[in-house]
């Protein structure tokens, strides 16, 4: 399993998903200026786990996105799994090459490869959400967009 900013990006823009679950659908423009992560980037992010079936599209005034699942029932593996082309259980360390282009250490690096993945299967959205540093840092970003919103300035990214 790689471990791409790609991949983090979309545990973080899950994450919003996940803390924001009874706010109703989250919007793309929230998540990008609450994170500073690029909204075209989130629209290509999002393209991808719609397609994997981890967020639906909710159309509409208030609409966004929301979790597809519980989200105890959607791992950080599988978030990062749906943005990342290419990355599966195993995959992401020479995997096709043939015996005789292996690298000396090829199977240390798969073994690698799938102990991560195993580690980040077993952690869920939910049990993150429930994580007291990760509501620490989740309010202390709430407050600061309150903050900047009271002075005026567009919460909203385009």
């Amino acid at each position: 399993m790689r471990l791409s900013t790609k991949g983090r990006y979309a545990v973080t823009a899950m994450m919003e998903l996940a803390l924001n679950t009874d706010k109703g659908p989250v919007t793309l423009a929230e998540i990008s200026h609450t994170q500073g992560i690029s909204l075209s980037y989130l629209e290509q992010l999002f393209a991808r786990m719609r397609r994997d079936g981890l967020v639906v599209g909710v159309r509409g005034p208030g609409g966004g996105y929301r979790l597809a699942r519980p989200a105890g029932e959607i791992s950080v593996a599988q978030i990062i799994t749906a943005v990342d082309e290419g990355t599966a259980q195993g995959q992401g360390v020479g995997e096709g090459s043939s015996d005789d282009d292996r690298c000396l250490t090829h199977d240390l690096w798969v073994d690698l490869s799938r102990q991560i993945y195993d580690f980040l299967n077993g952690i869920t959205l939910e049990q993150m959400a429930r994580d007291s540093g990760v509501r620490e840092v989740a309010e202390r970003v709430e407050a600061a967009g309150r903050d900047v919103g009271d002075r005026g300035r567009s919460s909203s990214v385009v």
